[in-house]
């Protein structure tokens, strides 16, 4: 098998660099992908350069051991772009908005639809049906209200 191997000279640094590569897909991380260009770029100069496997295992080994902490420098320093930074956080983006009661408030709780849902609203005053409110604060499922003018 190493006989094989041996015998496929630069191909098989590129063979082991795709297959890193294509794990990286299964494994995602951002890990073995460096690992992957390391053992293609080694490849790459194996068919510009005839060196021994020796010097081939240390020039993976040290372009290996560079490009990792060279990728976390460069990760460090790129600001993730939210595109929907209320993705997830649904309750939040009610908060300053205005709605209707659709039940009224009795002793601290009452509801309101928004959309397709019915959200538990609280509130310190009693509010009849068909009031207005205007959401101060979400807390889980439940909105803190107060009246609206």
């Amino acid at each position: 098998m190493i006989e094989y191997i041996v015998g496929l000279g630069a191909w098989s640094w590129v063979i082991a660099g795709a297959i890193l590569l294509a794990l990286e897909l299964a494994v995602p991380g951002a890990f073995l992908m460096w690992l992957g260009l390391a053992a293609v770029l080694v490849g790459a100069i194996t068919f510009l350069v005839d060196w021994s496997w020796q010097a081939q295992g240390i020039a993976f080994a040290v372009l290996a051991t560079a490009s990792v902490p060279l990728w976390r420098r460069l990760a460090r320093n790129v600001d993730p772009q939210i595109e929907s930074p209320m993705l997830n956080r649904r309750t939040e983006a009610l908060v300053g908005r205005v709605f209707t009661l659709e039940k009224p408030v009795v002793d601290g709780v009452g509801t309101v639809r928004i959309d397709d849902t019915i959200w538990r609203v609280m509130c310190a005053a009693n509010i009849p049906a068909g009031g207005r409110v205007k959401v101060i604060r979400a807390d889980g499922a439940n909105l803190a209200v107060e009246p609206s003018a």
